[in-house]
């Protein structure tokens, strides 16, 4: 989602010294138009229902579950606006690079390139955020924004096939738009997003458009699973997005990911999201290392429930398998995504004393302890800790140690809670 790509806390040195921000802007809206695979198109944005989650007080629904997570944000921003956020940061803080993003379409904020001459009058260099291009009127714009100190672009292709872009992007001028990309591999550091449509966009043309983009230059690719239904992640009420068009298996497409690595990944960083990089063998690296997982296991004193999505299911299971720690899966691919109705197809009497549910689960606090022990049990609810692995936006900057390093810190705080809120292991 959008407002994640804002958020994701990237451990890279480069990227602590980016100061992020936010012209607004709503999809759809400030956007050109839906593009067809849209994770937001056919959301309701005048009535929002409130989800619930861990930022909510006593009352189920805040700005974040109601308003933010569907990008419900109000029109762009003033120009003197945006500058002012800029100036207010740099007064406590030294900055290297500004990253400009939004909820709608970066390219089509209305004062882009004057925005970029005065964050270059400030001496910093800037980082296009999240945009298709379709808002970039012309090339002399592009080449002008380069000229400010835009020196990385986060583009969103779909395909380099014009049409494609023009059929499914709603681009109403994809010569510009893919010439405008050309200029920023060239020039900039571009790292490309690609969400793989099965019948639409893989392939052969999947193969043709990553081989393009590393022919002009580009740094990273990353290939995203494309979500129609509940289970994929479409939360709002808005399935599918589109008729008659089956999603890969998770299986199926990681081995998409694997295949485009195998034939592009001497030439450039490819990924996959929600699985999987080959570069450091996210999510969930920790899996190979026998000598870690070893250690976490012994390091288990208590018993507790895991409750998690269908892709972390797959490697939790075997993680945990054999230890007092039962996982148990909802029909919900990422963990991040569970909502109430999914922990109320739980089958309690699979539920041990203590239960954990995953941190960012869209669920509040008091929803979570009423269906999870309306079986009468006193046992304890509580959230997990905020990440176990690394997804595929975030895990490009980092080397395979470093990604099971991160990993194994993640599952030690798992662990060490489990052991103060579980139910201890009586010795035999």
């Amino acid at each position: 989602m959008a407002n994640e790509k804002r958020k994701n806390d990237q451990k890279n040195d480069n990227l602590k010294t980016q100061l992020l921000i936010d012209l607004k802007g709503e999809p759809g809206k400030n956007c050109g138009g839906f593009c067809k695979f849209c994770y937001f198109r056919k959301v309701n944005f005048k009535n929002p229902e409130p989800l619930g989650c861990g930022q909510c007080t006593y009352r189920i629904g805040c700005d974040y579950c109601t308003n933010s997570i569907r990008e419900i944000n109000g029109d762009f921003i003033p120009l003197p606006f945006a500058i002012q956020q800029i100036q207010d940061s740099l007064m406590f803080k030294r900055y290297d690079k500004i990253n400009i993003t939004s909820g709608g379409d970066t390219s089509y904020y209305p004062y882009l390139e004057e925005l970029c001459r005065e964050i270059a009058n400030m001496g910093l260099k800037i980082h296009l955020g999240y945009t298709s291009g379709k808002g970039i009127k012309s090339l002399q714009s592009a080449k002008n924004m380069v000229d400010y100190g835009v020196d990385e672009v986060t583009f969103s292709v779909f395909a380099t096939d014009k049409q494609l872009r023009k059929e499914w992007m709603n681009d109403k001028d994809p010569d510009v738009s893919i010439e405008c990309l050309k200029h920023f591999c060239k020039h900039c550091e571009t790292h490309c997003a690609i969400i793989v449509v099965p019948g639409v966009n893989d392939g052969e043309i999947l193969k043709k458009t990553i081989s393009d983009l590393i022919d002009w230059g580009a740094n990273a690719i990353i290939l995203m699973r494309f979500a129609n239904k509940i289970e994929n992640g479409l939360i709002f009420e808005n399935e599918p997005l589109i008729e008659e068009i089956e999603v890969q298996t998770i299986e199926e497409f990681r081995n998409v990911v694997e295949e485009m690595y195998n034939t592009y990944g001497d030439k450039v960083r490819l990924s996959g999201t929600p699985v999987y990089d080959p570069i450091t063998d996210t999510p969930f690296a920790i899996m190979k290392d026998e000598e870690t997982i070893n250690n976490l296991k012994n390091s288990i004193k208590s018993e507790a429930t895991i409750i998690t999505g269908s892709v972390s299911y797959i490697f939790l299971s075997e993680l945990f398998k054999d230890t007092p720690i039962n996982v148990i899966k909802v029909n919900k691919d990422i963990s991040d995504l569970i909502t109430k109705k999914d922990l109320e197809t739980i089958d309690l009497t699979e539920l041990k004393d203590t239960v954990l549910i995953p941190s960012r689960a869209l669920v509040h606090d008091r929803d979570m302890e009423d269906i999870l022990k309306k079986d009468g049990s006193d046992r304890i609810v509580l959230r997990g800790v905020d990440k176990l692995t690394l997804d595929g936006e975030v895990s490009g900057v980092y080397t395979k140690e470093q990604a099971i390093e991160f990993e194994k810190e993640c599952f030690n705080e798992l662990i060490d809670k489990i052991n103060f809120f579980g139910t201890p292991i009586k010795s035999k």
